[in-house]
């Protein structure tokens, strides 16, 4: 795993500020925790570290890499997207394991 820095990062979509100037450092080895109500910018903030959403402004930097331009498939990070859609008579395995099977 690599260090992540987040140095004044905003994403604005028209009028709107998604994510207002977020600076931010995660060491490598660290459990970061992205917390806030829905909205807030957590999911955005994620994909742009993913390089799925371009910022509007400032600067990502992965290990001493500036990754601003770089597509996803260049920045050798992986994203789980957030979904309801689990079987709640299944358990953690059975979920991961069912689009799986044939």
């Amino acid at each position: 795993m690599a260090r992540v820095v987040l140095e004044n990062l905003t994403k604005k979509l028209g009028k709107t500020t998604i994510v207002d100037n977020l600076s931010l450092e995660v060491n490598d080895g660290e459990f970061v925790c992205l917390l806030g109500p829905p909205g807030a910018g957590k999911t955005t903030t994620l994909r742009m570290i993913a390089g799925l959403d371009s910022q509007t402004s400032g600067n990502i930097r992965i290990g001493e890499r500036l990754v601003n331009n770089l597509q996803p498939s260049e920045r050798n990070v992986s994203m789980v997207f957030q979904t309801f859609a689990l079987y709640p008579q299944m358990t953690v395995y059975e979920n991961l394991a069912f689009p799986l099977k044939k």
